[in-house]
């Protein structure tokens, strides 16, 4: 379990703070309290409250009747195709929640959606059921990407993808940076400016 702990820890691209849970949960392993190890800085031990990411959006508002459909039943025995991040976006003392929805047959993403602590509920702030998308956190900020297909593209095979950085200003995520990636293109990418301006710190 700590060799797996390590392995997920080094594979998370939003540094501190962040957790990642799928549909199965794990225990962490314990922390080294021997003499001398020095104690874990509070960047590093971020508390955040479990959330039935399914119930949540069972009964948001904000949420499509397609990706409402999608969660009617598991895809096998209790696991949804639900993937649920919590990480500090929106600068709360609470961690904020990052739930992705993909199909069960093919695991595109269909829905990614954010979730801020708002009293004792949590307000949904950012959604986004374009598919295929998929919602991250990059160096805190709000990453989401999309593949893009052309015509005649299988949906194992896009033909490239786009990714979006947020920041949360004021009181929304407000897009900053962009990229295109052009898989049949050996160019690599190319950037693009956001349709709004950088926000302010």
């Amino acid at each position: 379990m700590a060799a797996l702990s390590l392995l997920l820890a080094g594979c998370n691209p939003g540094g501190e703070g962040v957790r990642t849970e799928g549909t199965a949960s794990s225990t962490p392993a314990p922390a080294d309290r021997s003499p001398g190890a020095p104690s874990p800085s509070p960047s590093a031990s971020v508390a955040y409250q479990k959330v039935d990411a399914v119930e949540l959006m069972k009964h948001d508002p904000k949420v499509g009747a397609d990706v409402k459909k999608s969660l009617a039943k598991p895809c096998a025995a209790e696991e949804y195709p639900v993937e649920v991040t919590y990480a500090s976006l929106t600068h709360e003392k609470a961690n904020d929640v990052v739930v992705n929805v993909m199909t069960c047959a093919d695991s595109v993403g269909i829905g990614s959606y954010v979730y801020r602590k708002s009293g004792s509920t949590y307000e949904n702030v950012f959604a986004d059921e374009q598919p295929s998308v998929y919602a991250s956190v990059n160096k805190g900020e709000l990453e989401v990407s999309k593949q893009t297909y052309n015509t005649g593209d299988k949906v194992c095979c896009a033909s490239g993808e786009d990714v979006m950085t947020y920041h949360w200003t004021g009181s929304r995520f407000v897009e900053y940076a962009r990229y295109h990636t052009d898989y049949s293109n050996t160019g690599g990418t190319a950037s693009a400016p956001p349709d709004s301006t950088a926000p302010e710190d």
